[in-house]
């Protein structure tokens, strides 16, 4: 019986959270292959030949080399992108457009192969309209809200459902003065919105009265939810403000996070919510490749070998 072949892990240099879930896979001697999608062609190469089975061939690593055919999972957490430096803008963009395209191509068709997540649908899941119609289809409570870039249409949503937070629609890299920072989510009054605003999209959203978030992981048909008290609008903002416990999610929840990662073909997700003062659940977002590893150090939920479970193909 040939034994089952390693798991990819696709992720840039610093990811405490992978390092914790490789040293689980390796104390159960399951084999990894981690590398960042980055790293080519300087460091990472790799040969791919379609047949009439499938993708074959190999990718290395300086340490490391998987048989294509074989991979047993592939874990994608957050690669950096592709950067060719030696050459000129034009070049520069031809060559990764071909990187991504091909070795991404490759890593997205393996055959046999459980994606944690598959980083097609990871894309699909990263559009928070998508997230919320779908979270809407599938009987999520959630905030009114309003995606646009007309400052009447703003202005009148402001008025009609305040209290109202303006909400990033997604969080690129932003530096000031070169150091990095994020938009942040901030209350919003009718008076704050100028002509400004129909320079691109912006969501604004209707603040939940709320005395505490919700994180609720789903690493396959594990979930783990966990309450968050930190009186902060964003908690996110401030890690040295929250406490955190372990709880019960609401009746009928846990289906509905299946159901949500079944439409966009997902196995993972963290799911984000505001907990009301009638202890409501409010849904406000899914993200397919978030944060959740310190949660199990704080609380002490098994989220690591749930992860592990998951990505050595013990559980669907």
């Amino acid at each position: 019986m040939t034994e089952p072949g390693p798991v990819l892990v696709v992720t840039n240099l610093d990811d405490p959270t992978t390092d914790l879930v490789i040293g689980e896979l390796h104390d159960r001697g399951i084999p990894v292959v981690r590398f960042d999608s980055g790293d080519f062609p300087t460091t990472l190469s790799f040969a791919a030949t379609i047949t009439p089975h499938g993708i074959e061939g190999t990718l290395s690593t300086p340490t490391r080399t998987a048989d294509l055919a074989d991979v047993r999972s592939l874990y994608y957490r957050r690669p950096s992108g592709f950067t060719f430096p030696h050459l000129n803008e034009q070049d520069s963009r031809f060559a990764a457009t071909q990187a991504r395209y091909g070795l991404g191509g490759v890593l997205a068709s393996l055959p046999d192969c459980l994606y944690v997540n598959h980083p097609h649908r990871i894309g699909d899941a990263e559009f928070k309209p998508s997230g919320l119609a779908v979270a809407a289809d599938c009987g999520f409570r959630f905030p009114p809200t309003l995606i646009t870039a007309d400052p009447d249409a703003a202005r009148a949503f402001v008025r009609r459902h305040g209290p109202v937070l303006y909400k990033p629609l997604s969080t690129p890299l932003y530096q000031v003065d070169g150091v990095s920072c994020t938009v942040t989510v901030a209350d919003v009054l009718p008076e704050d919105i100028d002509e400004s605003v129909a320079g691109t999209a912006h969501l604004f959203q209707r603040r939940v009265d709320k005395i505490a978030d919700a994180r609720v992981t789903v690493i396959g048909d594990q979930v783990f939810s966990v309450r968050i008290d930190s009186g902060l609008i964003d908690w996110r903002t401030d890690y040295d403000r929250l406490s955190y416990s372990a709880v019960r999610s609401p009746e009928g929840l846990e289906s509905r996070l299946h159901a949500y990662l079944r439409r966009f073909g997902l196995v993972f997700g963290a799911f984000d919510f505001a907990i009301d003062r009638d202890r409501r659940w409010w849904f406000l977002e899914c993200n397919p490749s978030g944060q959740w590893a310190w949660l199990e150090h704080e609380t002490g939920l098994p989220m690591i070998a749930a992860m592990a479970d998951l990505l050595e193909r013990k559980t669907a």
